[in-house]
């Protein structure tokens, strides 16, 4: 079905699959296993124990690359449609991919680093993550503005700015939340220490995390009309 998407359209469209499916498929382990709670775990607790850390793991680090292989794909495409349209500065869209490249990054130290085994070097990938993907969906928000109304259509734009805001108001409380948590574990249980705090921040999470499967959803339209081509010259000495 991918296959007989036009364009390069096959590309976002693997990447929500992927990661959609990384996320409840860990998900559906854990809460199998009995390691973690079925009522809104943290998305790490469900890759950190075995067998789901390893399914976890793998699919994540795919995600990361599929991320990066489609934030480089907007970034020629948006590029192309520039040199005749010139609605956005090249050092604007050279910034906006190296800062999804940066999220992209934390996500294999998210997906390397286990939350038991390394949990600063965890953090500091999640955060690096869910960062850095923030800015990234606002700043391409911001684009998708700015070349309205030749190449994107306000009714898109509207939708990409409105994940983009929920997407921002639900990180600054997922950061928040986890600060007040005074410890680092994976079977949370209601009425304990700290658990409401846990419970918010990882609703923020969830949040989070699908606003961005939502916004690449997104990218498949546009993705539809361009197609990369790759010339080979030989010369002859």
């Amino acid at each position: 079905m991918l296959c007989c998407m036009p364009g390069v359209a096959f590309v976002p469209a693997l990447l929500v699959s992927w990661s959609s499916a990384a996320f409840i498929i860990s998900y559906a382990i854990a809460v199998l296993a009995g390691h973690v709670e079925p009522l809104v775990p943290y998305i790490s607790d469900t890759g950190t124990k075995p067998p789901e850390s390893g399914v976890f793991g793998f699919m994540i680090n795919i995600s990361a690359l599929l991320a990066a292989i489609t934030m480089y794909i907007r970034y020629l495409l948006i590029q192309k449609q520039n040199d005749s349209s010139h609605f956005v500065r090249s050092s604007c869209n050279m910034s906006t991919l190296c800062i999804g490249l940066m999220g992209c990054t934390g996500m294999g130290i998210v997906a390397t680093f286990q939350e038991l085994a390394v949990p600063s070097v965890h953090d500091i990938g999640a955060l690096v993550a869910f960062g850095s993907g923030v800015v990234y969906i606002t700043l391409q928000s911001i684009i998708s503005y700015k070349s309205c109304p030749r190449w994107n259509t306000y009714f898109v734009c509207h939708i990409r700015m409105a994940i983009s805001a929920i997407s921002c108001i639900a990180f600054i409380p997922m950061i928040v939340f986890a600060s007040k948590i005074s410890m680092t574990k994976i079977d949370w249980i209601p009425g304990e220490k700290d658990y409401t705090y846990h419970f918010m921040s990882a609703i923020c999470e969830w949040t989070v995390a699908f606003g961005f499967i939502f916004f690449f959803l997104t990218f498949i339209r546009d993705f539809q009309r361009f197609s990369l081509r790759i010339s080979t010259e030989i010369h002859e000495d």
